[in-house]
């Protein structure tokens, strides 16, 4: 294959990833309100079976945006677990497409970055302290734009996720990564791309998967 040819396919590739994430982001934002709050419930049943979930001390999760799979009802459950903490996750702003997780409770202070995505408050010492590394957590619920049943999944497209736990590729103490979805946004197939991520688990409002 040529220069030109490869550059070609790559960029076949690009677009048709594009296309694909427009598709399935579509399909999450025609769900109706009560289907939205139904799949939230159910989704959050599955995730109380988990075992990395049940045993996790320090678990963060995401606020939805664009639609996607609402994690919240699952808070109030882990905070009757006497030692489990949650945290959200925080852009880091010195870092290009890069997270850091920060305790979150009903008093934490919140702001909206540059996405419009509330988030907690780092400018005061006492928030600061909060933060966390990626690596230090027990568990990680991150939202996908799509999923197929061998485990493999699309994210946004911005990479914050992927770069930020792109050490979990390198061995030592991490975090059990798991993507949360609508079931209608899973695929028979999705093309792999070399930076992303490996999951543990996928868990949609209908179904487990294991990769």
């Amino acid at each position: 294959m040529t220069h030109m040819q490869d550059t070609a396919a790559h960029a076949s590739r690009d677009a048709a990833r594009r296309a694909l994430r427009r598709e399935l982001r579509r399909r999450r934002q025609h769900l109706t309100r009560r289907q939205q709050r139904d799949a939230a419930m159910r989704l959050c049943h599955r995730l109380r079976q988990l075992p990395e979930v049940r045993r996790a001390h320090r678990v963060a999760l995401y606020l939805p945006n664009d639609s996607e799979i609402d994690p919240r009802p699952l808070i109030p459950w882990l905070l009757t677990r006497r030692r489990t903490k949650v945290y959200l996750p925080v852009l880091k702003p010195l870092t290009h497409n890069a997270l850091w997780f920060v305790h979150y409770h009903a008093g934490t202070p919140m702001v909206s970055n540059r996405f419009g995505i509330p988030e907690p408050c780092t400018q005061h010492g006492a928030h600061r302290a909060r933060r966390l590394p990626a690596w230090a957590l027990d568990v990680i619920l991150l939202p996908l734009v799509g999923f197929d049943e061998t485990g493999q999944r699309m994210g946004m497209g911005g990479g914050f996720y992927d770069r930020t736990l792109a050490f979990t590729r390198e061995g030592g103490p991490r975090p059990r990564l798991i993507g949360l979805a609508h079931d209608c946004q899973r695929v028979e197939r999705l093309p792999a791309a070399p930076w992303d991520v490996p999951l543990d688990a996928i868990v949609s409002d209908i179904r487990v998967v294991r990769p």
